[in-house]
């Protein structure tokens, strides 16, 4: 007999993976033919992530880090400082429309800023969805590259972070303390 999911797995064609080591713990790293489609912080091993994927993706995941390997070696040079904006296409089509429009929004706070989750409702037209971007923010499927660690209250709390605060307070730190090109 097959174990009851608490939720709906994400259709996928194809799903490849690789791990890698970071100041924050195992990343796992996962793509589908149209981009990044998640991470994962704080992970234990490679078959954690791996039981993660298979549990949530309709794909069987595929271990392939040289297909990979651009989106780590940007992940590498963030975390060294070296790298303000990620290049690497994304794959969004597991959120609603709109945790999408969330997630989009994300994407325009600058490197070492923060913005509130008032602001964030504010620039989507809707200002009494601070707790909506709230909720939307802690199901991004790709943190760090979408930065929702820059989203705090507007009282300078940070408020929550899914992979746990000590990481979101690493990612601000790293952004406030890094020396990377202009």
């Amino acid at each position: 007999m097959q174990p009851t999911r608490k939720h709906q797995r994400i259709e996928t064609d194809s799903l490849v993976y690789a791990t890698m080591e970071s100041p924050i713990g195992i990343l796992g790293v996962a793509a589908t033919d149209k981009g990044v489609c998640n991470i994962r912080t704080a992970q234990k091993s490679e078959s954690q992530f791996l039981r993660y994927l298979e549990d949530v993706y309709t794909a069987r995941p595929m271990h392939d880090p040289k297909r990979l390997k651009p989106v780590i070696d940007e992940l590498k040079a963030y975390f060294k400082g070296e790298l303000t904006e990620f290049d690497c296409e994304l794959d969004l089509t597991c959120g609603t429309p709109f945790q999408q429009t969330v997630w989009k929004r994300l994407l325009t706070i600058p490197f070492g800023e923060t913005r509130s989750y008032g602001w964030l409702a504010e620039k989507l037209k809707n200002p009494n969805a601070s707790r909506a971007v709230g909720n939307a923010n802690g199901k991004n499927p790709v943190p760090v590259i979408i930065p929702c660690h820059r989203v705090i209250h507007a009282d300078g709390g940070l408020g929550g972070y899914t992979g746990g605060l000590h990481i979101k307070e690493f990612l601000l730190d790293l952004e406030t303390h890094a020396h990377a090109p202009v």
